[in-house]
């Protein structure tokens, strides 16, 4: 009965958005869909697989694209489901592709397989550790680049701070990142994340550790930063955010000796209403990571209407 449900969700959302499965990849380029619901076709079809240009271990890094970038979704989020803008973005450019689903709660049938971020965020940071290590290995690079969307972009700093990746990770970008806790702004919930933050929630049961003022927060900030000295950080955020509220959570300047970018799409461009889903999915902000990634070669960020939920463009 689930599995009918959701599948007939995901149905709804492919008529609404206008996506259709995307023919058999040419094998020297993959087509670019730039859409936050773009990846859900392959789910549906391929059951906890890869999305064409991922997780192949057998990529070997060029000395353009010398480090793999591995891709971090978001709650509720997968391997396939949150990158059909980025994976054929980055497999095209040259980059090693590799993406992992963390935190879905063991023992349940698929769909719920593909429904990641759910489990606690020290679970998931570790699984995240072995993942990259994997990688390393297999591709004998000496570190990866992390991109991150929501929840991606907070539970890698445990991973960095406790569990031996700050020497694994050169550049770090973020998209609709959450330094602060969503809800950083109000004391309120600052005292919610603090009273619940280490209670198991159902279902997402390390949702509260997102909250401002939880353990797991505290820890992120250890040392008056959520940042780690020797990483390149991107942050690239939206005004019109409706999950990071206020978006400004994800803001943080660094400090000295850190090295930190603030990118706010509408910045440059109003006609971007982009919000927590769209923005990963739309060209711009695909753009904008580019660009972190190879700040060498530099890409035309164009000035474009993005609209809500989709980012399709």
């Amino acid at each position: 009965m689930v599995r009918r449900v959701v599948v007939a969700i995901c149905a709804a959302l492919l008529c609404v958005s206008g996506i259709v499965a995307p023919a058999s990849a040419d094998r020297a380029k993959l087509p670019e869909n730039y859409n936050f619901f773009g990846g859900i076709p392959y789910e549906l079809t391929h059951h906890g697989g890869s999305l064409p240009g991922s997780n192949d271990f057998s990529c070997k890094p060029t000395a353009e694209h010398p480090r793999p970038v591995v891709l971090v979704h978001g709650t509720g989020g997968a391997k396939t489901t949150n990158w059909g803008s980025y994976v054929p973005m980055l497999k095209n450019r040259g980059y090693c592709v590799f993406a992992l689903t963390y935190g879905a709660l063991k023992g349940l049938p698929w769909p719920l397989t593909a429904v990641g971020g759910m489990d606690r965020e020290e679970v998931s940071a570790k699984q995240l550790q072995k993942f990259v290590s994997k990688i390393l290995k297999a591709t004998d690079a000496e570190t990866v680049d992390l991109v991150g969307h929501s929840q991606g972009t907070y539970m890698p700093t445990y991973y960095l701070k406790y569990l031996g990746g700050a020497d694994k990770v050169t550049k770090y970008v973020s998209i609709a990142p959450l330094w602060r806790g969503t809800g950083s702004v109000h004391p309120v919930m600052t005292k919610l994340g603090e009273a619940i933050g280490a209670v198991p929630m159902p279902m997402c049961v390390g949702c509260g550790q997102m909250l401002p003022g939880s353990s797991f927060n505290k820890k992120l900030w250890k040392g008056g930063s959520p940042y780690v000295k020797g990483i390149d950080y991107t942050n690239i955020m939206t005004r019109y955010d409706e999950l990071v509220v206020p978006y400004t959570a994800g803001y943080v300047k660094g400090r000295e000796g850190e090295s930190v970018k603030n990118i706010v799409v509408q910045d440059t461009c109003a006609q971007d209403y982009s919000d927590h889903l769209a923005i990963a999915g739309s060209r711009r902000a695909a753009y904008f990571a580019l660009n972190a990634l190879d700040p060498e070669h530099p890409v035309n960020v164009p000035c474009m209407f993005v609209p809500p939920f989709t980012g399709q463009t």
